[in-house]
């Protein structure tokens, strides 16, 4: 390493969990969100790599202080209390390596041909996380070091997926890596750099290839002069207003949409994924209102390259025990006797909306987004 990272102990004068450094900014704006864990914390094997040194690096010169572990294995303190120990491991970034399995990439449908991790977990507190039911123990955001292991296994993936490589509708888009599955990387990336490797990756890969991500999150000033060359997406999960009280610690939507326009005109393909559509009061104009907003945002941008996914909420027996466990305040519907029972392909339970309101839901937003947003190419509806 350039320089040696202090030894000292978790300083504990820092913001709550999922604070935001939100300032005043241009124009009566505010800047975005950048997320400051209390505690940061590194495993012997990710120092050991280049990309963990440069991620520690970049830590400590914001101020903050890594913890140098003992031993490669994360453990976090045992708590009574599971709101106390919910809290811990949301405000704590640990820099790890990634496991064996990371490094065989799965296919993420209907998204993309492959799923790409740079990091599991997220720092945002949003109530209907479908996290909760996918990641088992503590919320602790894990970055990971081996950036250079895993982008050298992506060229044995190319044209082997079947999303959008064995897709005559989605040919265009090539082999498509998706960088969002387990985390939002935009939301970390004023702390670990590893989007903007990645972004410049593919920019570089004279390959029919996509990288794509979706974010919350709006500082992408990092991103609007790096070597993209149109191979990534860079997609904006929005939602209507009167979703806005469950997506705590998140940029609010008019910061998003600022930030879409913005690398819209950097010359990014850029996406609108509609998540969770929710069962609103007045859904119809909830929603409506959603898109017209974006178009707003969007209006002039040359040579625009949109997409538009639109995914309805659903949790599982599982997902719902969790999430009350975190939020016991929330009041996102979660009542089974208002949703129809399914099984997945793998055998699981999970509760999606009944079939006349997702057939009255799907016609509406589409029949929004072809009057208001015509330029949107809708990729799927779930």
């Amino acid at each position: 390493m350039d320089s040696p990272l202090p030894d000292l102990d978790l300083a504990l004068d820092r913001p709550p969990a999922g604070a935001a450094e939100a300032v005043p900014g241009g124009r009566g704006r505010t800047a975005p969100r950048l997320w400051r864990p209390r505690r940061v914390v590194a495993t012997p094997a990710a120092l050991a790599l280049p990309h963990g040194q440069a991620m520690a690096r970049r830590i400590a010169a914001q101020g903050l202080t890594v913890e140098r572990l003992p031993a490669n294995r994360l453990s976090l303190p045992r708590r009574e209390d599971p709101r106390r120990a919910y809290a811990e491991a949301k405000s704590t970034l640990a820099l790890t390596v990634a496991p064996p399995a990371k490094l065989r990439l799965q296919p993420i449908p209907p998204s993309a041909d492959w799923r790409i991790d740079l990091a599991e977990g997220c720092p945002a507190h949003c109530q209907y996380c479908y996290l909760a039911g996918s990641l088992s123990g503590p919320p602790v955001t894990r970055a990971y070091a081996n950036l250079d292991a895993i982008l050298a296994v992506l060229p044995g993936y190319l044209g082997r997926g079947g999303v959008t490589s064995a897709s005559g509708a989605r040919a265009q888009e090539g082999t498509t890596f998706e960088a969002s599955c387990y985390t939002d990387p935009l939301a970390i990336e004023h702390l670990t750099g590893s989007l903007s490797v990645l972004i410049a990756h593919f920019g570089a890969w004279d390959a029919p290839v996509q990288l794509r991500f979706t974010t919350k999150f709006a500082a992408v000033a990092p991103l609007l002069t790096l070597a993209h060359n149109r191979r990534t997406r860079i997609r904006f999960s929005v939602n209507a207003r009167g979703a806005a009280r469950y997506e705590g610690g998140t940029d609010p939507l008019e910061a998003r949409l600022a930030a879409l326009r913005e690398v819209a005109l950097a010359g990014y393909p850029v996406g609108l994924t509609i998540a969770p559509i929710l069962p609103l009061p007045d859904w119809e104009g909830a929603y409506g209102g959603l898109i017209r907003e974006a178009a707003a945002a969007l209006a002039g941008v040359p040579d625009l390259d949109l997409t538009a996914e639109l995914i309805t909420h659903r949790f599982t027996p599982g997902s719902k025990s969790v999430l009350q466990g975190w939020y016991p305040g929330s009041d996102l519907p979660l009542d089974e006797a208002e949703r129809v029972r399914k099984l997945t392909k793998f055998g699981s339970v999970k509760y999606v909306l009944p079939r006349p309101q997702m057939a009255a839901m799907r016609a509406g937003l589409t029949q929004a987004l072809a009057r208001d947003l015509p330029a949107a190419k809708i990729l799927y509806w779930t």
